[in-house]
């Protein structure tokens, strides 16, 4: 809310345009999912508005503010690697629609160093480990290309709320009226068609338009002035728009009639909250059922790893394995071990690295809401077929 508050002001609105940017932003409806649960992009939102803002701020006035900008773009690299994206737009933004004049100083690039450093050891690491993030992207475009470039314009619609898509509209007009942010309309074209290419989350340009609406909201407010009625139009779709998205985003719906609603289906963020403890009661009688005391858990995500971890010590559940992204750099289980209780959707496609492998229940949350892990087996496989350590290379796995 802050940061969008001061990038309206930034860009010339008046209080009106700040308390329009800050509320309205902030309660827009990919925005408030994200910030409701801990994800890259709740980290990558706030890093993503405070480099430009500080952008802008160096455009406008001091040049010493391209060296915070540097600084909050090298720490979002140790978040993920999306803000290279901001930085390409804003350096061919500013060379192809200016001003150019900044270029020809020292300070952005000493911002440009500044962020280097800072990122230089998550480089580092990426480099000397096969690019991680890269082989991610990969797979992350392998699962969700199709789909992603279907719903783009949809997201694009949505993501801050269908009535307020008028004002991230009048922002385009506003970023180009102002010389020293046309480079965010390069930017914005930049990760959509980063979006588009790559095929990996469609919830990338929700920084550039979270940008756009702090921008329109200074046209807005002019367009309202005095006029009671307009104000009132404003505001009541504001306000409307918050509320809508507070109950898609947050857990305002009762979870007994959740999956009795569209929510589930427009917002899967909210059905992925939803049965966690019931799932890790049904793996914990399937390992009373394995009878076996040296019994492994083996997930098919880091979800429900994350799941056996917070809720089965109390059920006497072991740490849980997984080969899912980072879990699979990990150790698995120890060679001897003979039977292991395998969860999720993984466990059909493995089976056959067991001796014997019987789906004994599935996992069921008992509320309806159709989530990734509704209905996922839960299988009790024994004696591998080869030891573990030349096993577990083969269910890992990026998706």
């Amino acid at each position: 809310m802050v940061l969008l508050g001061l990038l309206a002001r930034e860009l010339g609105g008046d209080r009106r345009a700040v308390a329009l940017a800050a509320w309205g932003g902030a309660f827009a409806g990919l925005p408030l999912a994200l910030g409701h649960v801990l994800l890259t992009s709740t980290i990558d939102l706030p890093l993503t508005l405070g480099v430009v803002l500080t952008a802008l701020v160096a455009l406008r006035s001091d040049p010493r503010w391209w060296l915070l900008a540097g600084a909050l773009a090298g720490a979002a690299t140790w978040n993920r690697l999306l803000v290279p994206l901001l930085l390409v737009g804003l350096v061919l933004g500013l060379a192809v629609l200016g001003p150019r004049e900044p270029l020809r100083t020292r300070w952005p690039w000493l911002g440009a160093v500044v962020a280097g450093v800072l990122a230089a050891p998550n480089v580092v690491y990426q480099a000397t480990n096969g690019w991680p993030q890269l082989a991610m992207g990969a797979a992350l475009s392998e699962s969700n290309a199709d789909d992603v470039r279907a719903t783009l314009p949809l997201i694009l619609l949505v993501a801050i709320g269908p009535l307020l898509v008028p004002v991230w509209l009048a922002g385009i007009v506003q970023a180009w009226r102002l010389r020293r942010a046309r480079w965010v309309l390069v930017w914005t074209a930049v990760v959509v068609a980063f979006t588009l290419g790559t095929g990996a989350q469609a919830h990338y340009p929700v920084a550039s338009l979270e940008v756009l609406y702090a921008a329109g909201c200074v046209p807005v407010s002019l367009w309202v002035g005095q006029r009671a009625g307009r104000r009132a139009l404003v505001v009541g779709a504001v306000v409307l728009n918050g509320v809508v998205s507070a109950v898609l985003a947050l857990p305002v719906l009762p979870v007994s009639v959740l999956g009795r609603t569209p929510v589930p289906d427009i917002n899967v963020l909210a059905a992925d909250q939803v049965g966690w403890p019931e799932y890790v009661d049904g793996i914990a009688e399937a390992v009373r059922v394995a009878d076996d005391p040296e019994t492994v858990v083996l997930t098919s995500n880091y979800g429900e790893a994350g799941a056996v971890d917070r809720f089965g010590t109390p059920l006497g559940l072991p740490v849980p394995h997984s080969g899912h992204n980072h879990l699979g750099t990990l150790p698995g289980p120890p060679d001897g071990t003979r039977t292991a209780v395998l969860v999720g959707y993984q466990a059909p496609l493995v089976q056959d690295l067991f001796t014997s492998c019987e789906v004994v229940s599935r996992l069921d949350n008992g509320l309806a809401v159709d989530n990734e892990e509704q209905q996922a087996p839960v299988a009790v496989c024994r004696d591998p077929v080869v030891p573990w350590s030349q096993l577990w290379p083969r269910l890992e796995h990026l998706d």
